[in-house]
This record gives C-alpha cells, sequence and structure tokens, in this order.
C-alpha cells in the first residue's frame, strides 16, 4: 500500500480519519518539517520512501519537471486543488487502495 506524507498546506485533521481507515499517513507537522522548502519537504517524503501529498500544485509540478528531466527518483506525488477534508479523504482513500505503490514511483497524480 503506498504510504503517504502530507505537505503542510494539506488539512492536518485528514491524519486521524485516514489513519482511521488503515492508510499509513505522516504529516509534515508529525515530522517537525513545518517551514521546509518544498524542495526539503519532497526530499523528506523520498528519504522515507512515502508519496507526498500537496495543494501546491504549481511548485510540485516544477519539482516533478526537474526531478524527472535530471533524472532523480522519488516514490510519486499527487497533487491537488485545495478541497475539503470529506472530499480529500474520499479521493485519497480510493487513490491509495486503487494504487500499487510501484504503479506511482516516478510519476505525478491529481487528485
Amino acid at each position: 500500500m503506498i504510504k503517504i506524507y502530507l505537505d503542510e498546506d494539506v488539512h492536518q485533521k485528514a491524519v486521524y480519519s485516514l489513519r482511521a481507515k488503515g492508510f499509513d499517513i505522516l504529516s509534515t507537522v508529525e515530522a517537525n518539517n513545518k517551514g521546509l522548502t518544498d524542495r526539503e519537504q519532497l526530499e523528506y517524503a523520498i528519504s522515507m520512501e512515502r508519496t507526498i501529498l500537496t495543494f501546491n500544485i504549481r511548485d510540485y509540478m516544477r519539482l516533478y519537471k526537474e526531478y524527472n528531466t535530471e533524472g532523480r527518483k522519488h516514490f510519486g506525488i499527487i497533487v491537488s486543488p485545495q478541497i475539503n477534508i470529506s472530499t480529500l479523504i474520499k479521493k485519497l482513500s480510493i487513490k491509495i487502495m486503487s494504487t500499487k505503490p510501484e504503479n506511482i514511483y516516478n510519476q505525478i497524480f491529481w487528485l
């Protein structure tokens, strides 16, 4: 199952609901990474072998392109526009359940 790292712009309250569903979720707050740059957040997600979820579409699209061009590996990026918690939980649950980890490596997905 995909392990998710929530960027700091994603609802912290979603962590508890997603964990209650049995998903492996870690937030920037829990990792004491609040305030890191986007690149640092992505590097942390990579070091933890986690897919990062963010509402920061523009910056993470740029990072995805840079990593792709440079041949740098990551464990996936999921981007989404700002959505409410219940919609986030529903869409992310579907994505986690329907995607094998090996199919998200070095990819970017829209939620």
